[in-house]
Formats: C-alpha cells, sequence, structure tokens
C-alpha cells in the first residue's frame, strides 16, 4: 500500500538545545553510577574483544540513557516500541491499518518496514521525532538480503565463494546503500541451515553446513553493522529465523519441525551463536513449530539458550504475523492468548499483526504478563535505537542517497563477486581433446540459447531489494558486447515455464549453424525460489529439459549455464552435457562476469555449499550425516545388489547414496594435488582440551596443527579452496562421518607449492554428549586435508584422557 504523508503539526517540537543539555547532564551524572555497577538482569555474557559491534548494546552509558527514558514511559508508550508495521510488500496476511501517522504521534508504533527513500522515511521521522511526546524515533526496516540498489548474487551464490571477507564487502556496501535510503535496520542475515533443496529459501542462506553458516553469519553482521553501530552507513543486522526453519519436513515451506536436542545444538544453532558472539542487534523468529511448539511462543528457545545461555542483549522480531499464528497453530485460541503466549516467551518486537497493540495492555493491567517483562522487552529496543545513533541522527541525508547507490565501485563488487560465486560442475574436452571452458578466441559463431539469456529480472533472484531489471547487464548483452552480435545467433527457445515445438525448432536451427552453443537455463527467481516456493520436482521446468535434449542431439558442444536458487536434479544433463556451470542467480552484473569467465577471464573458483543429488528422492541430502550400522560403504550402488550380505546396507535399491556431486566440490581451469597431511601431535589429552574450552575464545589456542602441501599442476593460475574435515570414533554419541572444522582460499601459480596449516582448537573436537553439554570426550579422530568432503588423504589423533 502506498501512504500519503500529512504536513506535520504546528505543535509539534524537536528536542530544545536547553532540554539537550539537561538531558546530557543527567545522562553523565548516570554514567558515573552505572559504571561501577549493572543491573543483573542486563548483565551480558562476555564476549570476544575486537569483534564489530560486540560492545554496541552493552555500553554503561547507553544503558543509562535507556533506563533514564524508560522512566518517563506510559505503558501505552512502551508497548508502542513493540509495535512494527509495514508499509506494503506484503508476505502474508496483515492487518489493513493506514492510520500510521496519529499511531506514530501517539507513541504507538516503534519500527516501520518496507518505506524505502530517505524522503519517505524523513516524513515518518519528523512525526515521531516532533509530535510524539518523548520524541523517541522509528526504526526502519527493509530485506536487504543481498544489496539494496547494487544486487550481489544471492546468498547460496555468495556462500559458494568459501569467502566470508569477500561476503563482508558486499553487505557493507549493502548497508550503505540502504542507510542512504533511510533504513537503518535489514531483515537479514538468514543463517538456517538448510540440507533439503525441495525447500525454497535454500537460495537465501549458506548451505547445509553449520561451521561454514557460522563464518558467514559473522561476515554479515560485521558487513552491516560496521565497527561501529552509531556510524550513518551502518544498519543493524537480523539473524533469522529462530530456530531450525530449515528443516521444514519435505522441504516445504512453514512446515513442522521434529529435531533432537542435540541435532539443534550441533546444527541448527552454530550459526546464530555465531551472529550473537559477533553483536548482532536483533534476531527473528521463525514461523515453524519445533517438537510440536510454534518457534515464536518457545521460551526454551528464546528465552533459556538465547537470552540466558548466550547473554543476548539486542531484540527479538517475529516474523511477518507469526504472532497471530499461534492460532493456526492451534496453542492459541484468540489473539490475546497468541500475543501472551508470544511475548512471555521472548519475542520482543510484534511484526505486523497488531495484537500486541491490541492485547498487551490489557495483560499487563490484569497482571497475565509482569511489567517488569515489558520494560526489558522495551529496553531491547531502546538499545538497538540508542547504538544506532538515531536520537542524534534521527534523518537520512537525502544528498547521500543519491550518489550511494549502484556507483562504479559498487558495481566492480558485484562483478567479482558474481565471478567467485560460479561453481564449475563439469568441463569435458570437446573436439579438439581440451575442455569446452575456458572458450577459444577462434570461435567464429556461437549460439547462445535458452528463457534466460537475455533475462534481466530473474538475474536479480529473490528478495532482490531495490533492484530493477535496467540495472541488469544480461548475458547476451555482455557477449555481444564482447564479440559483437553479427557472430551471435540467439534464439529463446523456450519461456521458463510455458513454450512450443516451434521455439525449440529454431533453436536447433541457429545451433546448427553455429560452432558452440551456450544454454542459458534454469529457474524463474521470484516464482520458483525464496519463500513459498518449494518444489517437489527438481528437474528443470517447463519444456526446458525437451529443449536442452534437443540441442545435444545436433552433436554440436554446449556449455550449459544453469541459473538457480538450489541444486536441480538432472542426471541426463550430467551424462550427455560436456560442460555445466552452476551461476546461481548473480545479480546486476550477471553477464560481464559469465562472459569473463567463459573467455577465462576470470576463473571459476565456487566450492558447493549443498550437496547436489541425483534424485529428489535423496532429500534430504548433507554430507555430514551420521554412519549406520550397515553403513553401504565402497558398494557400487550403480548395479542392482547382488545375493548376500551386500544387500543388506542402508541403501536405495534404485539410486547410488551418493550425491551427484558432494558438498565443497567445485572444479577449475587448473588441477591440484594434495600431498599426505601432517600432524604435530599423536595425541592429546581429552582433559586439556575441555580446560581449553572452558576459556573464552579470544584466550584459546591452536592444540593441534595439521598441515598438507598443495601444488598447482596445471598450466593456469588457480585457486583452491582447501578443506578440512574430522570425524570422532568410540564417542558417547555418533558423530556425524565427516564434519568441517577449517577451509582456507589459497591462489596459486602453475607449478606452485604451498603448505597450508589448520590450528584446530577445542572446539573442533568438541560435540554435545550423553550429558547435555559440551565436551570433548576420550575418541579416535580422523582429519582430512581434502578438496571437498568426498576426497582426500587423512591422519589420525588418539584424544586420550
Amino acid at each position: 500500500m502506498l501512504l500519503h504523508l500529512r504536513e506535520p503539526r504546528k505543535s509539534g517540537r524537536a528536542v530544545s538545545r536547553r532540554s539537550t543539555r539537561c538531558l546530557f547532564l543527567t545522562i553523565s551524572f548516570l554514567f558515573l553510577i552505572f559504571a561501577k555497577s549493572s543491573v543483573a538482569q542486563t548483565r551480558p555474557t562476555p564476549r570476544p574483544e575486537g569483534s564489530p559491534g560486540s560492545s554496541a548494546l552493552n555500553s554503561p552509558l547507553l544503558e543509562a540513557r535507556v533506563s533514564e527514558l524508560l522512566r518517563k514511559m506510559t505503558l501505552e508508550e512502551k508497548i508502542g516500541q513493540l509495535v512494527q508495521y509495514s508499509g506494503g510488500q506484503p508476505t502474508g496476511p496483515g492487518t489493513g491499518r493506514t492510520d500510521y501517522e496519529d499511531m506514530i504521534a501517539k507513541g504507538q508504533i516503534g519500527a516501520l518496514f518496507n518505506i524505502v527513500t530517505a524522503k519517505r522515511t524523513n516524513a515518518y521521522q519528523r512525526i515521531a521525532v516532533e509530535e510524539s511526546r518523548l520524541h523517541i524515533p522509528l526504526l526502519f526496516g527493509l530485506d536487504v538480503i543481498h544489496g539494496l540498489r547494487t544486487v550481489f548474487p544471492i546468498p547460496l551464490g555468495l556462500a559458494s565463494t568459501w569467502d566470508p571477507a569477500l561476503v563482508e564487502r558486499t553487505a557493507r556496501v549493502a548497508g550503505r546503500e540502504a542507510s542512504a535510503a533511510g533504513i537503518r535496520w535489514t531483515f537479514s542475515p538468514m543463517v538456517d541451515i538448510a540440507r533439503d533443496a525441495r525447500w525454497g529459501r535454500m537460495a537465501e542462506g549458506a548451505g547445509e553446513d553449520p561451521y561454514l553458516g557460522a563464518a558467514m553469519a559473522r561476515a554479515y553482521v560485521r558487513g552491516y553493522q560496521g565497527a561501529r553501530l552509531d556510524d550513518p552507513e551502518s544498519i543493524a543486522a537480523c539473524a533469522k529465523h529462530f530456530v531450525a526453519y530449515g528443516a521444514a519436513e519435505g522441504g516445504r515451506d512453514y512446515n513442522t519441525v521434529e529435531l533432537s536436542e542435540r541435532t539443534l545444538r550441533q546444527v541448527y544453532l552454530p550459526p546464530f551463536q555465531a551472529a550473537v558472539n559477533a553483536g548482532v542487534a536483533s534476531l527473528m523468529s521463525a514461523f515453524n513449530s519445533l517438537n510440536g511448539l510454534p518457534a515464536s511462543a518457545n521460551p526454551f528457545t528464546l528465552k533459556k539458550i538465547l537470552k540466558e545461555e548466550w547473554g543476548f542483549q539486542g531484540l527479538v522480531d517475529s516474523d511477518w504475523t507469526a504472532v497471530a499464528e499461534l492460532v493456526n497453530h492451534g496453542v492459541a485460541r484468540d489473539g490475546a492468548i497468541a500475543a501472551r503466549k508470544a511475548f512471555l516467551a521472548g519475542v520482543d518486537m510484534d511484526m505486523a499483526s497488531s495484537l500486541y497493540h491490541d492485547h498487551l495492555a490489557k495483560l499487563v493491567r490484569s497482571g497475565e504478563i509482569p511489567r517488569a517483562a515489558v520494560d526489558d522487552a522495551v529496553r531491547r529496543v531502546l538499545r538497538v535505537k540508542f547504538a544506532l545513533g538515531l536520537f542524534e541522527h534521527p534523518y537520512a541525508d537525502e544528498k547521500r542517497e543519491n550518489t550511494a547507490t549502484l556507483s562504479p565501485d559498487n558495481i566492480a563488487l558485484a562483478r567479482e563477486a558474481a565471478e567467485r560465486s560460479f561453481v564449475l560442475l563439469k568441463n569435458s574436452a570437446g573436439a579438439a581433446g581440451v575442455p569446452l571452458l575456458p572458450l577459444s578466441p577462434d570461435t567464429k559463431t556461437i549460439a547462445l540459447i535458452g528463457p534466460l539469456a537475455d533475462d534481466a529480472g530473474d538475474m536479480l533472484g529473490s528478495w532482490a531489494g531495490q533492484g530493477r531489471p535496467e540495472d541488469v547487464v544480461t548475458l547476451y548483452a555482455a557477449l555481444s558486447q564482447r564479440i559483437g552480435t553479427t557472430r551471435i545467433r540467439y534464439a529463446k527457445g523456450s519461456a521458463i515455464i510455458e513454450g512450443s515445438d516451434e521455439q525449440i525448432a529454431e533453436a536447433v536451427k541457429q545451433a546448427q549453424q553455429s560452432d558452440l552453443v551456450i544454454l542459458a537455463l534454469g529457474e524463474n527467481a521470484p516464482e520458483m525460489t525464496g519463500e513459498a516456493a518449494s518444489r517437489a520436482h527438481l528437474g528443470l521446468p517447463g519444456r526446458q529439459q525437451l529443449l536442452l535434449e534437443a540441442i545435444a542431439a545436433t552433436g554440436k558442444p554446449v556449455v550449459l549455464i544453469l541459473f538457480s536458487g538450489r541444486p536441480l536434479t538432472l542426471p541426463w544433463t550430467f551424462e550427455h552435457v560436456p560442460t555445466v556451470l552452476a551461476a546461481w542467480f548473480p545479480g546486476v552484473q550477471a553477464g560481464p562476469a559469465l562472459v569473463g569467465t567463459l573467455f577465462g577471464e576470470s576463473m571459476p573458483s565456487g566450492r558447493l555449499v549443498v550437496s547436489w543429488p541425483r534424485s529428489v528422492g535423496q532429500e534430504p541430502l548433507y554430507y555430514n550425516a551420521l554412519s549406520t550400522g550397515r553403513p553401504a560403504g565402497d558398494t557400487d550402488l550403480s548395479r542392482p545388489p547382488p545375493d548376500g550380505t551386500e544387500k543388506y546396507v542402508s541403501r536405495y535399491i534404485d539410486e547410488q547414496n551418493s550425491p551427484q556431486f558432494p558438498f565443497g566440490f567445485g572444479l577449475s581451469y587448473t588441477s591440484f594435488r594434495y600431498g599426505q597431511p601432517q600432524i604435530s601431535v599423536k595425541e592429546v589429552s581429552a582433559r586439556a582440551l575441555n580446560q581449553e574450552l572452558r576459556l573464552s575464545k579470544r584466550q584459546a589456542g591452536g592444540s593441534v596443527s595439521v598441515s598438507a602441501e598443495v601444488t598447482n599442476t596445471g598450466v593456469r593460475e588457480g585457486e583452491e579452496t582447501v578443506q578440512l574435515y574430522v570425524r570422532l570414533q568410540g564417542t558417547s554419541v555418533a558423530q556425524p562421518v565427516r564434519a568441517l572444522k577449517g577451509f582456507q582460499r589459497i591462489r596459486l601459480a602453475p607449478g606452485e607449492t604451498r603448505k597450508v596449516t589448520f590450528n584446530l582448537s577445542a572446539d573442533s573436537f568438541s560435540f554435545w554428549n550423553d550429558q547435555n553439554k559440551f565436551e570433548v570426550e576420550p575418541a579416535l579422530a580422523t582429519i582430512w586435508i581434502s578438496p571437498d568432503s568426498a576426497r582426500g588423504s587423512a591422519v589420525t589423533l588418539e584424544i586420550g584422557k
């Protein structure tokens, strides 16, 4: 909905200079008191020093300011800070309210979202700052997931770079552009672990691994929030969706989740804890139920784990109308009960449902909700607003908005991120006996075929902020600029969903008249990936498979570029098509990044962050699974099982257990050789490791170092992502067959050898044991240094008592 703003009331006023001076003296006096003592319920758990934003919500001065303001607020004004509404772009049922201006003036709204541009946000902010009794500024939020106007690759693609520093840079640019448009709060990063490609929101996260997911969570938080939250170019991050949203049964969005506490602790919580340790300002509760209890009414996760165990001091926001949806879940009979349950469970702010606005005051006055609980929730909201500097600088700079977006530096970073996100899945030799990629400059004519070859909108991916198709350079546009239109034979061949025999026939004709074919196939980004985009069938949609097979039948060499928000099940393709590049949805610089990669100006260095399935029947599919009592081992599962013992193992009778491509996999234009790993010690003490585990992370050191030599055996320079995996055996509870515990990106010249060393701390060997705590136990540790999760040589480490 579009909201029309009135002029601010003449009676409204800004805070006077005299009032400001008085407030400063009051705060200074309170600071002397709060510096020596702090209220027990607000004392945070220590976090690592040097983490950007780690102290932003924990300073005594900030706490004094919050307490002073809180003391002046009425109950209705306090509840207003816990209410959030949307200005448009709904992702579910809303309230239908349009009276935001009067509510803001009365102090009944704390945050708004989906209202963009400095002019629009400033107009609402003036009402809050100049007309409300206490002049408390609004907090403006938006789903800035992978860029605002400069749209980067989707998060699944960014994670495929295995480069947290690069991801941090993209988040910093996104924060700069968003803050210039008046947005100081992003509902990002999504740090849900995704093990099932049927789930559409796999596109928004970092894949299936908790270690890599934690690294990416830290990177996003550092990028968005910067060195200081009160920097006008910083925005508050929001880690979502808490928790286990990615484990939806059947991969169906919003579906129920059943998990053991061990799986929750070891797999789904680590990225959130990493975000909290990095100083994230907010978290968002999830839509799903967890073991029968909706995530937005779960005191075990929201209060016990998040706020008590981890000492989280920021605010918890619900997802869109998740509070009201407690009625549909069946745990609340009406809106009042839903509001009470969500609030007492630890949801501080209600997004879009209005239930807190409608019911909290009555629930407090009836004694069903303690006033102290309201104060704690409001304190969390005010902490974030003070930390962002909104009381000093509530308005966005409209001049900066005109220069901050789509700058040359931002565009250059978008291209770099796209180039490094591509994963080369297959690159077989062509007729000349060499791989098709990189393309030979002698290639005379290229048939560019497919519904995504000249599709600007889909290149943006899902949740593309304020990205516009006109900002995108398509593959066709970039290739035309590179080699000229006279050397390109273009045919759409099919729409993503619809299509005709005539379109396929025209595409075949163009292919037959060309030296090489580039096929651009895949999913429709906004409709088939992201939220509410679960798929039961993971093949190419529409008539694209028919198009692919018809082009392959021409005998022309084919380079297939896949655009998708998840891995697709394409067994025929990987058998018959010589070259396949996973491009995900690369963002505004899709075309230049792809053309540069195709011609070898840059080389694909991305690695999979999800296991690529052969069949949808394998889902959920992930590398870090537990072994069974009857593991399949090295049985050849491509053949029917023989009579005898090999039949009675954990396997399918009609499909291999292994993925098409394993987690961590990716080819390059060169090749690498790994030497035998070397370990610094052969045995360590579990007791010593547990002592280390109890230390804060900044004090803990590496107990064990493991190294291996990696050699570039090709003729081109290349980047390799060296990965380290650990398996623990002989423990009180079963552990994964492999678990990622380290990775490093290295660049090697042809023939160059480098020793890569990993220093492993106690965390690398700890797990949630049968005593319900993270500990290191006596065990045999097998440690691999490898190019992916399925290969590599190993060394062993004995962990004694």
